[in-house]
């Protein structure tokens, strides 16, 4: 009996522990519906960069002009707006629900050592479209954010550190078939945050 309760002790003990120290507030659900957000914005970029030249499409031309470029900036932004503001929001009222601060000195943390790798892709990423290397923007979108999510892992769920990972060995995989980038960003920011997602949720959500 007093070997359960000391158990009991130490288990209560961890999860505080854990709580100080980690923003455990993620929501799952947020990221299943940025995977979805993603799996949008890439069919309109396929939209906006592939047109049909020939009535029985046999094949397409790629065309990446000034303009177009605008319009996928226009349609990334908008993802990634949508995404943070529906995981803050989302977020939020599952802290409220478990009575634990949002901006702890654990959320803080995971949203710095999130921005820094982020930031810095952002900037690399903005020099290669001004340079026209649009080819590696795909690429490296995935591999920057793999390890941003990777970097802020040990400040949330452990399951990010996943997600960060898979992101990097698409983003990777994704240099050899440059062709294709579109394909394994709508797969790693789509699909990949769906899954990642859905885990998230049966795993510490639903109860």
């Amino acid at each position: 009996m007093e070997n359960e309760k000391y158990l009991n002790d130490i288990t209560e003990i961890k999860n505080l522990m854990n709580k100080s120290s980690r923003f455990i507030s993620l929501s799952g659900l947020s990221g299943i519906l940025a995977g979805f957000y993603a799996l949008i914005g890439a069919w309109l970029a396929y939209k906006t960069i592939y047109f049909d030249t020939s009535t029985m499409g046999a094949y397409r031309d790629l065309i990446i002009s000034e303009a177009a470029v605008i319009r996928l900036l226009i349609i990334a932004t908008s993802v990634l707006v949508l995404s943070i503001v529906t995981g803050i929001v989302l977020s939020i009222s599952k802290a409220r629900k478990s009575h634990e601060n949002v901006w702890n000195t654990a959320s803080k943390r995971l949203v710095i050592n999130f921005m820094i790798p982020l930031a810095t892709g952002g900037f690399f990423i903005i020099f290669l479209i001004e340079k026209d290397m649009l080819g590696l923007v795909a690429p490296l979108t995935l591999i920057f954010y793999g390890l941003a999510c990777v970097n802020a892992s040990k400040y949330t769920l452990g399951d990010v550190r996943y997600l960060g990972i898979t992101m990097i060995a698409l983003g990777l995989l994704s240099t050899w078939f440059l062709g294709y980038g579109l394909l394994f960003w709508a797969l790693g920011f789509g699909g990949c945050h769906i899954l990642y997602g859905s885990l998230m949720y049966f795993k510490y959500e639903r109860k």
